[in-house]
């Protein structure tokens, strides 16, 4: 019997010409199809780091820092030459469920841990103290593989970690206690952490005098391979304030804009803008809904701001990206498009397009961005295993 020749598939564009990028995803250990940190250049992504669930990434120089999202989570910094990363040195991320990483202005590492309600700051200047010493010493340092057995862990005098205030909401299987999901850096040198379980944000200020090593290069090369330093510094992260949101909005990321900060509602659908009044209290001046109809299972994600007032949110259960505008001082809803796939958990904006981490589709769908604003139909796609975070480079 001859089985008669499929017809070809029909040849798919070109993709655009992009940036390279950086790809966090889910592994197997939370259910995902990755196998650590992709490099994608060209449209192909490749492994260039293995370690558990590197669901958010975050770039500053040549320096590239990852959480671990798993129980008794950890955070992990790379060195970035071209397309490798070189392992430096973990530190714990003082909590379960590490689910965001950002570089703060006042020289520290800012982890927020989603389980666990807590946020960790970690002296780059100690971990790097550290990290050079061991790297001149014996070498130990500068394996792409995590877990190698060959790892430098930051010692606990450079890592604080505070828990957030024991608070709940109405919605019962999502705000029973507390759950970091973001920080952002205020331009009043402190630090604002969306807690999504207690419908406020969380203001700190971290406190980083400096480290400097108690032992020579000469004296490190005796330690073990999870070397630990003895180190002189003062690390703080003391709470400042707390300002409250709507009961039930369950606050997930956050952007700046003209002085306000746009914070998506995860739990609500809705975009909230705040500014800060005369009492040092942030307020809602607006507010707009990202869809009709009932909330259900629709629960926005990431949310990025440009420099002309466009605010762009994901919306993952209804799959899209609605873009409004915050221009004219409020919130007004301009449209929405599909956003390439299956749960949009992350994007990132490169002139033109808008890259969506497609999570339940193990792709990055290339949406083009139009006049005004609004996706259409993709450009391409880029297959990625479970991705959950984009950093164009």
């Amino acid at each position: 019997m001859t089985v008669p020749a499929l017809p070809p598939l029909p040849a798919l564009p070109p993709l655009p010409a992009l940036p390279p990028l950086l790809v966090g995803s889910y592994t197997a250990t939370g259910g995902g199809s990755a196998t650590g940190i992709s490099f994608v250049e060209s449209g192909v992504a490749s492994t260039v780091a293995v370690l558990d669930d590197p669901s958010f990434l975050a770039v500053s120089g040549d320096r590239v820092y990852a959480v671990s999202e798993t129980a008794d989570g950890s955070v992990s910094a790379f060195r970035r030459t071209g397309s490798a990363l070189e392992h430096l040195w973990d530190a714990p991320s003082g909590g379960d469920a590490p689910c965001h990483v950002r570089v703060d202005p006042s020289g520290a590492l800012v982890v927020t841990n989603y389980v666990t309600g807590t946020v960790t700051a970690v002296s780059l200047a100690a971990a790097e103290s550290l990290a050079a010493s061991v790297l001149a010493s014996d070498g130990v340092v500068g394996t792409a593989v995590h877990g190698a057995g060959d790892t430098v862990v930051v010692p606990s005098d450079a890592v604080v970690t505070a828990v957030l205030p024991d608070v709940t909401g109405p919605v019962e299987d999502r705000q029973e206690g507390p759950h970091a999901h973001q920080s952002v850096a205020t331009p009043d040198g402190t630090l604002l952490v969306a807690d999504l379980g207690g419908d406020a944000l969380h203001e700190f200020r971290v406190g980083d005098h400096g480290a400097s090593a108690g032992s020579s290069a000469s004296s490190a090369a005796s330690a073990s391979s999870s070397a630990s330093l003895s180190l002189s510094l003062s690390l703080s992260l003391d709470l400042v304030r707390v300002h409250h949101v709507a009961p039930g909005v369950g606050p997930r990321h956050m952007a700046w804009y003209d002085g306000d900060l746009i914070v998506a509602g995860e739990l609500d659908g809705r975009v909230h803008r705040l500014r800060r009044d005369e009492s040092g209290a942030f307020r809602v001046i607006a507010s707009a809904s990202t869809f009709e109809g009932d909330v259900g299972e629709s629960l926005l994600s990431h949310i990025e701001v440009d420099e002309a007032g466009l605010v762009f949110v994901a919306v993952r259960g209804r799959d899209l990206i609605v873009t409004l505008s915050a221009a004219d001082g409020g919130l007004s809803v301009v449209g929405s498009g599909s956003c390439g796939g299956v749960w949009p958990r992350h994007f990132a904006l490169v002139p033109g397009y808008l890259l969506v981490a497609n999570q339940m589709s193990d792709a990055i769908a290339v949406l083009p961005l139009g006049d005004d604003g609004v996706v259409g139909e993709p450009a391409g796609q880029i297959a990625v295993g479970s991705p959950a975070c984009i950093v164009p480079l």
